[in-house]
């Protein structure tokens, strides 16, 4: 059945191995072999547990993607050509031909029709496979609202006769990739080798005082997962809590001070009373500016009750907003993303007592809380890592005399009061 005399029989295997070099497609062998070899099958072919447990999904998802692998024959057995024209198709077609595939993937109970119910096998599937199990009835009750929040982002406007629901039309599924990248990289990665970096596979590390218990963070590692899909970065990453409102109070001159030293990304996240999340990645380090500044690699994002992610759309510049210390109401004070002054995508006011949110061009976002007016519950900001540049402490408040000068130092320049006596 795996013979070269009956791949070469089969156009759909001889078109499909065009897509590979030499060398991929003796990879692509000796991996066949390897798992045949595993399965039992007088090298014939892959069983369904040696394939799962290979490629480390489990559940409807996994059953399903046998399904697509295998040509749809329920016999049980995946072929080398088999595995050659799935992954030809899967990594090597175009962008709608991949997107058709993994659109069909998500249709785990395989009746034409993506779901409701389907999506959420999906994510179930996510959630087990990259996520550590709870210890706890109430934990595993906190994730699964947490993903249920990926789910909110969809929409189903396929009308089908005799199902009493809408289903998910492949313009649907298209735009829900676009605002949860997170689950869109782990779709397109389930055939990698799992001892490569499988895009959608990574969670941060998220590095915080030991007095935090991980259940108190606002951010939670399912979030940071989202986020992290937005990002090109392939690699793990590490994202170091810097603020938290809880520990620091809600100050902007305390925010000010412990992000001042910060030199790379930051992300800033806020529950709001209405217990919404949501916030902002900002590509470039808070800094004084009487105007918007930063890079198109900012973005919005929701996190609870609805997950989204909001790239820039190229409309404006207006990306990162650090006012301090200004006296014109032109200039309000305070860091905010997006929109026009006095009128931001997200704004946090000098204050730390309110802010607003509304629709923006900036980011085609919508307002991110359930009102525009908002008043913060929580405040979190995060530094992501760059290995080298920051140590692993994970003391909110640095404690020498030199490293306090340093960021006093610091923040008397965000306010522009650092060269006045000079």
């Amino acid at each position: 059945m795996g013979s070269a005399q009956s791949a070469a029989s089969n156009p759909r295997f001889t078109t499909a191995s065009r897509a590979f070099t030499k060398q991929e497609l003796e990879e692509l062998k000796s991996l066949f072999v390897s798992l045949a070899a595993q399965s039992q099958s007088d090298s014939k072919y892959i069983s369904p547990s040696i394939f799962q447990a290979f490629f480390g999904i489990s559940g409807p998802l996994a059953s399903r993607l046998f399904e697509l692998v295998s040509q749809k024959r329920n016999d049980g057995m995946v072929t080398y050509e088999d595995l050659v024209i799935s992954k030809a198709v899967y990594e090597k077609g175009t962008r709608d031909e991949i997107e058709e595939f993994i659109y069909g993937l998500c249709d785990v109970n395989g009746d034409g029709f993506l779901e409701r119910c389907d999506l959420e096998a999906v994510l179930d599937s996510i959630s087990d496979a990259i996520f550590t199990p709870k210890n706890t009835q109430a934990a595993l009750s906190s994730s699964k609202a947490v993903m249920k929040a990926f789910l909110s982002a969809t929409e189903f406007s396929q009308e089908v006769e005799g199902k009493a629901e809408n289903c998910m039309s492949l313009v649907d599924f298209r735009n829900w990739c676009n605002v949860i990248p997170s689950a869109r990289k782990y779709l397109g990665s389930l055939l990698k080798p799992p001892d490569t970096v499988r895009p959608g596979f990574q969670i941060p590390h998220l590095l915080h005082p030991e007095n935090l218990s991980p259940e108190s963070l606002t951010l939670q590692k399912e979030h940071a997962w989202h986020i992290l899909g937005a990002l090109s970065q392939t690699g793990a990453q590490q994202w170091k809590l810097v603020y938290h409102s809880a520990i620091n109070g809600l100050s902007f001159s305390t925010f000010m001070g412990s992000i001042s030293s910060v030199e790379g990304p930051t992300i800033l996240v806020m529950k709001d009373t209405e217990g919404h999340i949501y916030g902002g990645y900002a590509s470039q380090p808070w800094e004084r500016h009487s105007d918007f500044y930063g890079d198109m690699k900012s973005f919005l994002f929701q996190l609870y009750p609805q997950a989204s992610i909001f790239r820039p759309t190229g409309q404006n510049n207006n990306l990162q907003w650090c006012a301090v210390n200004f006296s014109s109401d032109s200039i309000p004070n305070g860091i905010g993303f997006g929109g026009r002054a006095n009128h931001f995508g997200f704004f946090l006011s000098a204050n730390f007592d309110q802010g607003h949110s509304f629709t923006c061009t900036t980011f085609n976002s919508p307002c991110l809380s359930k009102t525009n007016q908002i008043r913060p519950d929580v405040i979190e900001c995060w530094a992501v890592v760059t290995k080298g540049i920051n140590d692993d402490k994970t003391e909110l408040v640095r404690g020498t005399v030199l490293e306090r000068f340093k960021e006093d130092r610091n923040m008397l320049k965000l306010v522009g009061l650092a060269n006045s006596s000079e």
